[in-house]
């Protein structure tokens, strides 16, 4: 027997022993559920849960694993994803459904509150999801809880009093909702940490009771209704890191306490009605704020020199301070950990004088705003001379009074976005500007450009192409075709170059662009021309420009005009996607192609005061996103296609001034048009025109003409649903994710959880 104990037998029975006590150590320790952990009547309240909301399809996370189909009964609702138990007890601690897509309405009678054998949740995290109808004050019945998230969904009414019953919660997440009224009293939540309300509905004055919560270090308030002022004794939240508050109605002074509170990051003040003169008080020691955006207020006054101790600032934003004065730009000098500066439209009387700043040893500096103020920029004569130190990606000069191209841009080649607008720049636009080998983004609009230097035509070396996207030269005096040189800005997104005296034709070479160009903006010029030559670019999307500054709430943008429902309208749309056509007011002529029937994303589609002829394309019935159709003074034929009849979205159609006849589509939205929108056509005729048109003589009927085939379109034009439908949401959501990114990540992560979902901001 004792010969046969020996190391090949010892082996197995040594790793099967480390086996067992690992595994058991290890559920111990780190809480893993045994089997069967899960008691049967958390099981039932678990599944009826599930029962009472159901999964929306689509959502905003389709991709994403769907928590509650793991839930089954003849399973442990201990495994179940977003269930954690207690490895002892077995109760069920942490129920996390963020992310879940799931939908359905709170009531007071919801199995979640209703049911007394969850009692023991630690977390509950509700967040992005679809939920509605108003929280139950048995909430207060978690009394656990050390961590409730609410945010991103629908809920509303008021917020419920019992929550500040919960007297062990840390961690509170009510943002992204639709709840009114005043915030209830959490000042016996003296655990509490991080409070989010932001992004609902919520006024009244500044919750006092906060003030209690010493323990304090996130406080959000921003985008609701809160008015009033706020305390002059900030300084009692001892331990506050971030601060935010933008977007309200807040009135008074600002309070210089806040600057007092050594654990101060990050102050986020803008867009309230904030007044009186600027006083950061008695700062003995360097800050540690790294954010300060006290912008658009009603701050009247000087910029304190005091704003000089705040060293450790990346993010300053003072745009719109009326200083009512010269200010001392040397005061900025000391900031030398600076990212992003925000000095527009500060109402001064001092020129900013760009080489001054270009020279200046604030070198970290990523996005400048100097749009709104007097701006001198370098001149030729001196550039030989300089040698800017400061390499910078944005700078935003719109509305700088400049009237020569800044020459010492030249050698900035790390500049992504440019915008130069409303200025009175003329002459040529440098060629030197093409080579900047990062530009992405460029703003020439509302200046007075003739024209394009030629050196950059289409002989550019392919090593200095630029990465560009967006050129904008709408409103300016350009001339003359429109130029080849554009063919090499092989990434081109956006090309707006409405509002200007262009002619001739679209160049050939801009075929070369499908894969990339989404938005082309023509009119009005003097273009013209076959349809057969210019139709290459005729499919593309027109959507709004948008110019970052940093971050993902920061930006000011550019707006869309364009002819929409008989009116000029100006579009302004904000992380939408906004697909329309507009070569109104030009000179195009021939057969509106057939494949337009292949942009089935098109909502708007302006076509008019042009010289097209032959007939409206049956293929148009194909669109069935539109909502805006445009043919008026043309010289169109034949009968306006039956098909449109079914566009159940088309609220908006003009056919007037053509030669149309034939019977009118007999469709509700038809019976809705203005008798004008069929003016001088003589020979159209039918029921939906009778009853609009009441005195209208109808003639003899005619016969109707069988729908025109596609086909030998689209070879020509298949890439222009690809461009539409695919091509521009990646190119454009990738551009956007680019410039947030990379200008401070740390920034972007932190605001990133607090966004509302994609399918409520928008």
């Amino acid at each position: 027997m004792k010969d046969s104990w020996n190391s090949t037998s010892i082996i197995p029975l040594t790793f099967y022993s480390l086996i067992f006590l690992f595994t058991f150590n290890f559920r111990d320790v780190f809480g893993v559920p045994t089997k069967h952990l899960c008691r049967p009547e958390q099981r039932d309240a678990l599944l009826e849960l599930k029962k009472e909301f159901e999964i929306k399809k689509p959502c905003f996370d389709d991709l994403l694993p769907k928590k509650t189909e793991s839930w089954a009964n003849n399973s442990d609702c201990c495994y179940w994803d977003g269930i954690t138990c207690n490895a002892k007890s077995g109760e069920v601690i942490e129920l996390d459904l963020t992310r879940s897509c799931l939908q359905g309405l709170f009531h007071s009678n919801t199995s979640l509150f209703r049911v007394q054998n969850l009692r023991f949740l630690t977390t509950l995290d509700l967040s992005y999801n679809y939920f509605s109808g108003q929280i139950p004050s048995s909430i207060e019945n978690f009394s656990h809880l050390t961590t409730l998230d609410l945010s991103k969904n629908y809920f509303s009414g008021f917020i419920p009093s019992s929550i500040g019953n919960l007297s062990h919660l840390t961690f509170l997440d009510l943002s992204g909702n639709d709840f009114i009224g005043e915030m209830p009293f959490f000042g016996s939540l003296n655990q509490l940490t991080n409070l989010n309300v932001d992004s609902n509905e919520l006024s009244g004055i500044f919750p006092l009771s906060l003030l209690n919560l010493k323990k304090l270090s996130d406080l959000s308030l921003s985008r609701n209704q809160f008015t009033g002022t706020l305390p002059s004794n900030m300084s009692s939240l001892s331990n506050l890191e971030y601060f935010e508050a933008w977007g309200n109605g807040f009135t008074g002074t600002l309070p210089s306490s806040l600057f007092t509170i050594p654990s101060l990051t990050s102050i986020d003040l803008r867009n309230n009605q904030l007044n009186g003169t600027l006083e950061f008080g008695n700062i003995s020691s360097p800050s540690t704020l790294t954010v300060l955006d006290i912008s658009n207020n009603n701050f009247i006054g000087p910029i304190p020199n005091s704003i000089s101790k705040f060293i450790n600032l990346q993010d300053l934003d003072l745009s719109h301070l009326n200083t009512q004065g010269p200010v001392d730009f040397s005061i900025f000098m000391n900031l030398k950990s600076l990212l992003l500066l925000n000095l527009s439209h500060l109402n001064t009387t001092t020129t900013i004088d760009l080489n001054g700043l270009f020279s200046s040893h604030l070198n970290s500096i990523y996005s400048m705003d100097l749009s709104g103020n007097h701006v001198s920029a370098t001149t030729k004569s001196s550039v030989a001379d300089h040698h800017p130190t400061q390499l910078i990606s944005q700078l935003f000069l719109s509305g700088c009074g400049i009237t020569e191209f800044p020459e010492l841009l030249r050698s900035q080649h790390k500049l992504t976005n440019l915008d130069i607008s409303n200025n009175k720049i003329k002459g040529q636009v440098p060629g030197w500007l093409w080579t900047l080998p990062k530009l992405i983004f460029v703003d020439l609009s509302s200046n007075t450009f003739s024209g394009f230097e030629r050196s950059m035509e289409l002989g550019l070396p392919f090593i200095t192409r630029p990465s560009m996207q967006y050129l904008v030269g709408s409103n300016n005096n350009f001339t003359g075709k429109i130029p080849s040189f554009i063919c090499a800005l092989r990434s081109l997104i956006t090309l707006d170059l409405s509002d200007n005296n262009l002619n001739g034709s679209i160049p050939h070479c801009m075929g070369n662009l499908k894969s990339t160009l989404s938005f082309l903006n023509l009119r009005p010029n003097r273009l013209g021309g076959g349809s057969s030559k210019e139709y290459n670019l005729k499919a593309n999307e027109d959507r709004s420009q948008e110019k970052y500054m940093g971050d993902s709430f920061r930006y000011y943008h550019d707006s869309v005009v364009l002819m929409n429902k008989g009116l000029v309208m100006e579009l302004v749309r904000i992380l939408k996607i906004y697909t329309a056509l507009d070569f109104s007011e030009n000179k195009f002529e021939g057969e509106i192609p057939r494949s337009i029937g292949l942009l089935k994303e098109l909502h708007v589609l302006n076509f008019s005061s042009n010289t097209f002829t032959g007939h409206i394309p049956s293929s148009m019935g194909n669109l069935r996103e539109l909502e805006s159709l445009d043919v008026s003074q043309n010289k169109l034929s034949g009968e306006i296609p039956q098909e449109l009849g079914n566009l159940s979205f088309l609220a908006y159609m003009n056919f007037s001034h053509n030669q149309l006849g034939g019977l009118v589509p007999g469709g509700t939205q038809f019976r809705r048009q203005n008798c004008s929108s069929f003016k001088d056509n003589p020979g159209l005729y039918g029921s939906s025109l009778e009853e609009i048109c009441v005195d209208m003589h109808a003639p003899a009927p005619q016969q109707h003409e069988p729908p025109e085939s596609e086909e030998e379109d689209r070879e020509m034009f298949s890439w222009i649903a690809a461009a539409i439908g695919f091509g521009p949401g990646i190119a454009f959501g990738l551009t956007i994710g680019y410039i947030l990114v990379c200008y401070k990540p740390d920034w972007f992560m932190h605001t990133f959880g607090r966004n509302k979902q994609i399918s409520k901001s928008t």
